[in-house]
């Protein structure tokens, strides 16, 4: 039985990526180890958000071969989608894939090895209107399943990579995310974690009206999940009619991941982030009043350059 290793760097969307390759590789009578272990076949599922992410990746894609001179070693993800001429470069990598190609990726694995020849594949990503759907995914190796509810992104914050990355909004049919959910539940796991790379689009390219809080009322309904966790939200969904619905969830965790990325009105004009710190604040004594016991984190980004 041949050994399948996997390294994934970023967000919790790669994380959950990996598990959907994992669960083909499994049904393929492959044998998922741990990177440490020596394998056969060498996975890092890359990210791009930072330099120091794309050095990071780079880094784990020459690291492997060490391992096993002969390991097949496979790049796939948001690196790999954006540094064409730089992937190409690297000998150490058999097989390319980009973001829509992950679901092939078994495939692609058994083609390298009959035919021990170089591959690349990577789609122009803006083109992508539609989501792809990667299955059903029950595996996991945590006690809580990380739940895909969308792809892509249409802010265009002046800082972020991540669009050109993962493309425009593409959001999942709601049928597929509880069916999900519900396979989940049948395997023991009571807290689903509600990711995508911009949850708060979720359902704006649907033709009939449906959003990310009609989607969690949904998922509140699910016998034997306890918890609902949602991964980090743009601020702007907080309104007061989405917390007034979302409050009456009851499984709904308490903990809200609000990007903040700068305290200067000045810097977050320059960044494109469409709110205010006025906005940003009136939002947090929402949740504030809404949840007593409320906890918010956020991210900062320090050292903002100025326009020329």
């Amino acid at each position: 039985m041949k050994k399948v290793a996997f390294i994934t760097l970023g967000c919790k969307v790669n994380q959950y990526e990996t598990n959907a390759m994992a669960q083909q590789f499994i049904e393929n009578n492959y044998q998922i180890v741990e990177p440490t272990q020596k394998a056969d076949i060498y996975i890092i599922n890359t990210c791009t958000v930072t330099n120091m992410s794309d050095r990071k990746s780079r880094q784990m894609l020459r690291r492997v071969k060490e391992k096993n001179a002969e390991a097949i070693v496979v790049a796939c993800g948001c690196y790999v989608q954006v540094a064409k001429e730089e992937i190409e470069t690297m000998e150490e990598i058999d097989i390319a894939l980009g973001n829509n190609e992950k679901k092939d990726i078994v495939e692609r694995v058994e083609k390298y090895r009959q035919e021990s020849k170089r591959q690349n594949y990577r789609e122009d990503i803006m083109k992508q209107r539609d989501y792809v759907e990667l299955g059903q995914i029950s595996y996991t190796e945590k006690t809580r399943a990380v739940i895909k509810i969308q792809d892509g992104c249409d802010r265009f914050c002046s800082y972020c990579i991540i669009p050109y990355a993962r493309g425009r909004v593409r959001s999942r049919k709601p049928e597929n995310i509880i069916t999900e959910i519900e396979k989940n539940v049948q395997k023991g796991i009571k807290e689903v974690v509600i990711t995508g790379i911009h949850i708060a689009s979720y359902g704006k390219d649907f033709q009939e009206q449906y959003e990310l809080i009609d989607l969690l009322e949904e998922i509140n309904k699910i016998d034997g999940i306890q918890r609902i966790r949602l991964g980090s939200i743009e601020p702007l969904l907080m309104t007061q009619e989405f917390i007034e619905r979302l409050v009456k969830l009851e499984k709904i965790c308490h903990h809200f991941h609000l990007s903040l990325q700068s305290g200067s009105d000045e810097t977050l004009k320059r960044m494109n982030r469409r709110y205010t710190t006025v906005e940003f604040k009136q939002i947090v004594e929402r949740l504030r009043k809404a949840y007593q016991d409320v906890i918010l984190t956020t991210d900062i980004i320090v050292g903002f350059p100025r326009r020329k």
